[in-house]
């Protein structure tokens, strides 16, 4: 299985630390971000990764190149300085993603969590998506989803981790530009046809310079 890592985002909330680097390059715990994703992808048996990049994404390219210094392969998909939403950036990313369903992790959470949960999902035949759900935050009480057995349905109750499998040919009807993920996951949830699990994690959607530091010295706290 390969993996995507969402970097394309502008970072408004977290301004003025995004103004001269991406996002993903915040450091948490002593090291960028998005770098806890790739070792911990890396340790769960991933290592042919995707990275999207939009806003100052020569950043991410010149400190990470190929992935070879943490042992894994980066291949790069560039989006301009505007970025395409999450599923237009997933679309024009397939020719590198292979025929093969495929992870997609937000590059702008942490979590503490086993990534090999992620890495050995299967896919039914029928589904379009596996999601994972977590608690609902404090920033986001009402959630964006539920889950009922297995099934994902489009109701309030928990919290959009970030983190999924999706089936490739399931974007292919999809135009180059810019598309966002949502109604596509809504549309797919009204055929029945994504899968969920609750991952019960210490998750954290780091959106604001608060919510950074905090993490940061906990992280160096150990």
């Amino acid at each position: 299985m390969k993996a995507m890592i969402l970097a394309a985002g502008r970072g408004e909330r977290m301004r003025p630390l995004t103004d001269h680097l991406p996002k993903p390059m915040l450091l948490v715990g002593g090291k960028p971000l998005i770098q806890h994703h790739i070792e911990k992808l890396k340790a769960a048996g991933i290592h042919e990764l995707v990275i999207n990049h939009a806003w100052l994404g020569h950043k991410l390219v010149e400190y990470f190149r190929d992935g070879v210094a943490l042992g894994v392969s980066i291949e790069w998909s560039a989006e301009g300085d505007s970025g395409l939403e999450t599923a237009g950036g997933i679309r024009q990313a397939l020719s590198l993603l292979g025929e093969e369903p495929f992870l997609v992790v937000n590059g702008d959470v942490w979590m503490d969590t086993d990534y090999s949960q992620f890495t050995t999902c299967q896919l039914a035949d029928s589904d379009h998506a596996h999601l994972w759900l977590v608690n609902n935050p404090p920033q986001h009480p009402h959630g964006d989803f539920s889950l009922q057995g297995d099934r994902v349905e489009d109701l309030p109750g928990l919290t959009f981790s970030g983190v999924g499998v999706y089936r490739p040919d399931s974007f292919l009807f999809l135009q180059p530009g810019v598309h966002k993920l949502a109604p596509l996951l809504r549309g797919w949830m009204a055929e029945r046809r994504v899968a969920g699990s609750h991952l019960q994690a210490d998750w954290r959607d780091i959106g604001t310079p608060q919510r950074l530091q905090e993490l940061d010295q906990e992280l160096l706290r150990g």
